[in-house]
């Protein structure tokens, strides 16, 4: 970024720290003669002790901070409300340091529930389940996402194929809580699928950038919309309270309504409530909205400073983006013009990234299980938005499209065993190492061809030397014997004719009716040395035990090799 650039951003970070520090839960109403507008300490009375209360947002969009605070600032005064269930989509945390996510409501006696799908940013919540404050129910994404949908409709459960031979079906692992013998499942057997179900909610609360003096709610320059409309209808339909948290107030017919005036209980407003991480609606970062028509390029210029700055984000190396490439050719020679592909957190952004970077976006339509649909799936600390997104829908229209048609899904690994079971879920021991699957079970339930990429070890060094990949330093294995949780089944994707590909620093691996087998190796790799010795699990070669070598210019960078300059052996064709 030039200097006026980075200046402008700093000036940003600067009033969104001085925000976060002032938290002026008093902010009075604007609209006095409206009762429908209240202040954050006014609205959050709302809440009632025992209630479930489903908050909308993933990662940093849609975080109704100031409500959050008040929440928070209301029970440290009073001990109300208490022992609520918080429900959200996932990942909307802010690992322990951010103020103003999710995190502000992981106090012992306020939040005694929580069921969400991804949890690796809410540390808090996991410390309280880990001294027994809490208890927590892991809900795929996709699917909590068309509960709140059913609930709308006036249905509370949910028939569904996904999670079926995974830790969420009580035939093969543990069900919804993360704790065995905590509290109740929800989630049953239910034939050859799985009955999911949440409670209805008592109160909603959802960001949205704009309402006007009437009350009635404006999705204009969004990052995201989330659930925003399911959650209310659902809340309106069960007896519900919406409370809407805004940062601009715009005249009416300004744009379409997205909810009216009577499906919202209180209004609250205020000026510093965010449009996405640090940046507020009130000045919107117009490059991640549809009505960009800024050049990607300098979207990506800020992204990757932002990243720079912060500490949880992974330095990507020059072996990352060289899997990056190897990702975008597989995928590429995968699937058809125009197909729409999932890009999942960590590994897979360099994917997307890839494809952009060559000139080939227009290949495919990138998703994101946040709703956007279309541009470029942003990295990093804003995972959840897209550069120049064609549309951005609710996460339960996306599923639903998803359902009817799902090219590809690409996804990380956390390991694979060699029955080609992937867990993403579970780090390590202990609920403070858990992960959650977020959209990643339902993406891979959806897909016709599902795309793992993953570091070939864990905490281990690859290097890119010369125009080939070298193995600096040996890690923990991440091919191993039996995975720690089955987060995918690979024996049932398999039966259900899905190809399956798992793309690591040393090559690729097909999932095929013989196990999990080397279909290539890079420029550099000796098989014997740098993959058979380090996996921990069985690897199938070729019936003629020659690998075929990838094309240097992965490594190089020089060019990504599609078409007929991709080999045959890696195309749709051979993964039948």
């Amino acid at each position: 970024m030039n200097l006026w650039d980075t200046a402008q951003l700093g000036a940003q970070f600067a009033r969104a720290g001085l925000a976060w520090w002032r938290r002026d839960t008093a902010y009075p109403s604007p609209v006095p003669h409206n009762p429908r507008f209240a202040s954050p300490r006014d609205a959050v009375r709302l809440i009632r002790d025992g209630d479930v209360l489903a908050v909308s947002g993933l990662g940093a969009h849609q975080r109704a901070a100031i409500l959050y605070w008040a929440i928070g600032e209301r029970f440290d005064a009073t001990g109300h409300p208490a022992d609520l269930t918080v429900m959200n989509l996932g990942g909307h945390g802010g690992r322990g340091f951010v103020p103003g996510t999710i995190e502000e409501l992981a106090r012992p006696g306020l939040c005694t529930r929580l069921i969400s799908s991804h949890f690796e940013t809410m540390p808090a919540f996991l410390d309280l389940a880990a001294a027994g404050e809490c208890t927590i129910h892991c809900v795929p994404l996709g699917v909590l996402a068309l509960l709140y949908d059913a609930l709308a409709r006036g249905r509370d459960t949910l028939l569904s194929t996904a999670g079926v031979g995974t830790f969420l079906d009580p035939r093969a692992g543990r069900g919804s809580p993360l704790a065995d013998g905590t509290d109740e499942q929800l989630v049953t057997p239910a034939g050859t699928r799985l009955r999911y179900r949440i409670p209805k909610p008592d109160v909603v609360i959802f960001n949205l950038p704009a309402a006007d003096r009437r009350g009635n709610l404006y999705a204009t320059h969004a990052a995201m919309i989330g659930d925003s409309v399911e959650l209310a209808r659902a809340a309106r339909r069960t007896g519900g309270r919406v409370i809407a948290n805004v940062g601009r107030l715009d005249e009416p017919g300004s744009a379409p309504v997205l909810l009216p005036a009577d499906l919202v209980d209180a209004v609250v407003y205020h000026p510093d409530t965010e449009q996405t991480g640090a940046v507020f609606h009130r000045a919107p970062w117009l490059g991640i909205t549809p009505d960009s028509d800024a050049p990607i390029e300098r979207g990506l210029e800020r992204v990757r400073f932002v990243n720079s700055l912060a500490p949880t984000i992974p330095r990507r190396s020059a072996a990352d983006r060289v899997l990056g490439r190897l990702g975008a050719a597989t995928l590429l020679a995968n699937v058809p013009a125009g197909a729409p592909v999932s890009i999942g957190t960590g590994l897979p952004e360099e994917v997307s990234a890839a494809v952009y970077a060559h000139g080939l976006l227009d290949r495919v339509t990138f998703l994101v299980e946040s709703g956007t649909v279309g541009g470029l799936p942003v990295p990093g600390v804003y995972f959840g938005a897209a550069l120049s997104p064609q549309r951005i829908v609710s996460p339960a229209t996306l599923f639903k499209g998803c359902v009817r048609r799902l090219d590809a899904a690409c996804l990380g690994a956390l390991q694979v065993d060699g029955d080609g079971n992937v867990n993403v879920s579970k780090r390590g021991d202990g609920l403070g190492h858990y992960v959650g699957p977020g959209g990643f079970i339902d993406f891979t339930e959806a897909a016709r061809t599902i795309i793992f990429v993953t570091s070939w070890m864990h905490r281990g060094e690859v290097a890119v030397d010369d125009g080939r990949i070298r193995i600096v330093r040996r890690g923990r294995p991440k091919f191993v014997e039996h995975v720690d949780e089955v987060t995918f089944n690979g024996p049932r994707a398999l039966r259900a004719g899905k190809r399956v590909w798992y793309l690591t620093h040393v090559g690729v691996f097909r999932l095929t009716t013989r196990g999990v087998a080397l279909a290539a190796v890079m420029p550099g790799i000796d098989v014997r040395r740098d993959v058979l010795s380090v996996a921990r699990m069985r690897i199938v070669l070729p019936r003629s035990g020659r690998v075929p070598r990838l094309p240097r210019a992965l490594v190089t960078g020089d060019a990504l090799p599609v078409g007929r300059a991709w080999p045959a052996a890696l195309s749709v064709r051979a993964a039948r």
